[in-house]
């Protein structure tokens, strides 16, 4: 049995910060997402997947 779960795709991860970023209360941590969120939408545009999920991460970060 494999130990590591396959790594979400791009997509996949844009969406489940989304639907976090949608169930947070208004605020500063939730702005800040936003900002990471958007800056993701851009390089995902870009296709630059790295530069992508570093701003998911950094998104992440900022809601928790």
């Amino acid at each position: 049995m494999d130990a590591k779960a396959p790594m979400p795709s791009t997509d996949e991860k844009m969406k489940s910060v989304k639907a976090v970023w949608d169930k947070a209360s208004a605020g500063p941590k939730k702005d800040a997402a936003l900002k990471h969120y958007q800056a993701a939408e851009k390089a995902h545009t870009a296709k630059n997947d790295a530069e992508c999920n570093r701003e998911l991460d950094a998104a992440k970060h900022a809601l928790a």
